[in-house]
């Protein structure tokens, strides 16, 4: 009977991909609140953080910085596919993303004011951790929109669009931090403020799919498959995996540049504190600007030649060079050129990237949320690898913070051959 049930369930949830493109106004309400999640979510690992946590320990930073973030990535790491798989099963009303994206925004909101306000590092952790676990839920869900919504043949375009969000997000989240620096609390709320105003936006228009079912038609989580939800198997799957061990490659890469940037301008290029809000706007705003026209450009490009893998190739092989050439610099311009080149390569592979890895999901009509949160851990666990190898490599460099960003080209590099083995996807 509860086989019956579960074969019922599993029918009822299987729909066809949309044939009917999505429109610009839908687009652009879902580009704002990914912009906006980001901006949320990566403000506080670029700036807000690492200066909370120098104002409260300034003389075990690094270390410090290293254990809230690294920590905080392990629930990142684990509630992204969990709550992944929840939108996919959930029956609500309200449809099957909506409850996520709305109570993740409230509760990682929440979380970011308890950091905000702590006056210890382990009020920090604590917060960051609940944080991640909020904001991650929102991701699950605004990420599965993509195969949820748009056609394949325009998933370029729209792919395309959200690669240009992270960046976006980011500049505009140290824009605000600069802007309101006098204020903690502002450094981290105003920039919440504005993502969690985004996603309920989006929860408004959204034309949700609606999976209602009868009371106790889906069956129940068991342990076998909630291990599951970490789990899709290379050798079945052979090309997501390459794609998941590329986007990890390259995003660990992107880990040693986007945590340690204050300490290596500071350290490394002699900064003074005060400095780093407003040098790190600049960096990402050359950065962010890159990102925009490369995106633009990839995805609709990718589109037209209906090819993913060379760009993808080639947006990791330039990220590469982009970071060897920051931690060659000894001025601030120098390091400025490394951060428009590395946005030139993050615009081309994640405009694309994103489309590619819904061609190649194990079941994008079922579970996409779920496998879109395995691949998302490629996202979540570079951020705590990147602060457990930061103080060997240190170690290894002799203190040189640049070290760590030649480590980080070697690794991105390495995203791009990875890459290559894909067999269905041109």
């Amino acid at each position: 009977m509860q086989q019956e049930s579960a074969s019922t369930y599993e029918q009822a949830r299987a729909s066809s991909a949309p044939t009917r493109r999505v429109g610009w106004g839908f687009v652009l309400v879902y580009a704002f609140a990914y912009a906006g999640t980001w901006l949320a979510l990566l403000t506080p690992i670029l700036v807000s953080i690492a200066l909370k946590v120098r104002s409260l320990s300034p003389e075990n930073d690094a270390r410090n910085l290293s254990l809230v973030l690294g920590v905080g990535a392990l629930f990142a790491l684990f509630g992204n596919p969990l709550f992944g798989k929840l939108s996919d099963r959930t029956t609500s009303r309200h449809g099957m993303r909506r409850p996520w994206l709305l109570g993740g925004a409230l509760c990682g909101s929440a979380a970011l004011l308890l950091v905000a306000t702590a006056d210890s590092i382990g009020t920090v952790l604590i917060g960051w951790c609940l944080a991640q676990l909020g904001f991650n839920a929102v991701l699950a869900a605004i990420v599965a929109l993509l195969p949820d919504q748009a056609p394949p043949s325009q998933r370029g375009v729209v792919s395309g669009v959200l690669g240009i969000c992270m960046p976006i997000g980011q500049v505009s989240g140290t824009f605000l931090v600069d802007a309101v620096s006098e204020s903690m609390l502002a450094m981290f709320m105003v920039p919440t403020g504005i993502g969690l105003t985004a996603i309920a936006l989006l929860t408004l228009v959204l034309r949700d799919r609606d999976r209602t079912q009868p009371p106790g038609s889906a069956p129940p989580i068991t342990f076998a498959e909630f291990a599951r939800s970490y789990w899709i198997s290379p050798r079945a799957h052979p090309d997501f995996a390459w794609a998941w061990l590329s986007r990890f490659l390259l995003v660990l890469g992107t880990a040693f540049l986007n945590t340690y940037q204050p300490l290596y301008l500071i350290k490394k290029l002699g900064f003074e504190e005060h400095q780093i809000p407003q040098l790190i706007f600049k960096a990402m705003l050359v950065q962010a600007t890159m990102i925009v026209l490369a995106s633009i450009v990839s995805g609709r490009l990718s589109d037209i030649v209906q090819r993913r893998k060379a760009f993808v190739v080639a947006g990791a092989s330039i990220y590469a060079t982009g970071l060897w050439v920051a931690a060659a610099a000894d001025a601030h311009n120098v390091f400025l050129i490394g951060m428009a080149l590395t946005g030139v390569g993050h615009g081309v592979y994640f405009a694309v990237d994103l489309a590619l890895v819904t061609e190649v999901l194990p079941d994008r009509e079922r579970h996409a949320a779920k496998d879109l949160g395995i691949l998302n851990i490629a996202n979540a666990l570079p951020q705590s690898v990147a602060p457990a190898l930061a103080p060997l490599i240190l170690a290894l460099g002799e203190g040189d913070y640049a070290s760590l960003l030649i480590a980080a080209g070697c690794i991105a590099l390495l995203g791009s051959f990875a890459i290559l083995p894909l067999r269905s996807v041109r």
